[in-house]
């Protein structure tokens, strides 16, 4: 089986002035989990480490970077599952953790749970050896400006989509084993303790051997009333082609609770597809070590992957 990832930093509206950061940002993630596969590696380290590369960059809301609650403070989501044997974990409402996907794969392989929460979430990562991280140092100019805006404003749900990105992965790898993470700070503003998709298997994400692996973004309510990630795979077990399942799953969102959103989604045989029902979603893929991303519908910006890896030594 040849490896293949494909990764997404968040369907919405990226202002003119963050496109080039986005898309950069994308491929560095893509470019990260392709090396892993291209070594042999298995597909959750892949996607493991795809998706911490966007968690580290500011120009996506997971991480660092990501959007504040309504007390002016860093809460993330973030799942990962192994697509061999429906392994999952996840954390919730996680606090003061520069990488919660991190956490969410140790919760899947050092506890007999699959979703920890809040405080008993840091407090397991504390206990595994994770350094807390001031919450301040999570929070960038850019999220604190847009949460006192909104303090000062009507807030409206529906504003999610304007230049958010919830981060996520899916991948295949040499032995044929799917997985996908996904990572996000949530809404801004939202209410403390929010729980959005992300966190939900079947919502945020699912990665199963025989059918293919999910990865999700935009509006969680919306994607958790028709779990949309689970919904994807679900086409294509009544054999509908990756792009074409992403496209019914997303229009059904959209005229069943009026969600829009974003898909990456692999199959178990390695075809893929981005899709997004948004203005934009930034992404970004490598298989057959070739380079490809986008930001807008239909873009298709490719590279060698050999040639860009070469520029970035860290990534090799």
């Amino acid at each position: 089986m040849k490896p293949v990832i494909v990764v997404h930093g968040g369907a919405g509206s990226i202002f003119k002035e963050r496109e080039e950061g986005s898309r950069s940002g994308v491929r560095k993630a893509a470019l990260k989990g392709y090396s892993i596969l291209k070594r042999g590696g298995n597909a959750l380290d892949a996607v493991e480490e795809a998706v911490a590369v966007m968690e580290d960059d500011p120009h996506f809301n997971a991480g660092w970077g990501s959007v504040l609650n309504e007390k002016g403070e860093v809460e993330m989501d973030a799942i990962i599952m192994d697509g061999k044997n429906l392994a999952s974990g996840a954390v919730s409402a996680v606090k003061c953790i520069a990488n919660p996907i991190k956490v969410a794969r140790l919760v899947m392989e050092k506890t007999d749970h699959m979703l920890l929460t809040d405080q008993g979430a840091f407090a397991f990562a504390r206990a595994m050896g994770f350094p807390e991280v001031p919450g301040e140092k999570l929070i960038t100019e850019r999220s604190l400006n847009r949460w006192k805006q909104n303090l000062e404003a009507d807030w409206n749900p529906q504003e999610f989509q304007k230049d958010l990105g919830t981060v996520g992965a899916v991948a295949i790898d040499c032995a044929g084993n799917v997985a996908c993470a996904t990572s996000t700070g949530g809404l801004t503003n939202k209410l403390i303790g929010r729980v959005g998709d992300t966190a939900c298997i079947g919502s945020g994400g699912y990665a199963d051997n025989n059918v293919g692996a999910t990865s999700t973004t935009g509006h969680g309510e919306s994607i958790m009333k028709v779990v949309l990630a689970r919904l994807v795979l679900y086409h294509m077990e009544q054999g509908k082609s990756p792009e074409a399942a992403a496209d019914i799953a997303l229009d059904y969102m959209k005229t069943r609770v009026g969600g829009l959103g974003g898909i990456i989604v692999i199959s178990c045989s390695g075809d893929w597809a981005a899709r997004f029902s948004t203005k934009q979603m930034a992404w970004a893929t490598v298989k057959d070590d070739l380079l490809q991303c986008g930001v807008y519908p239909g873009e298709r910006d490719e590279q060698s992957a050999g040639e860009a890896l070469s520029t970035m030594g860290s990534y090799a």
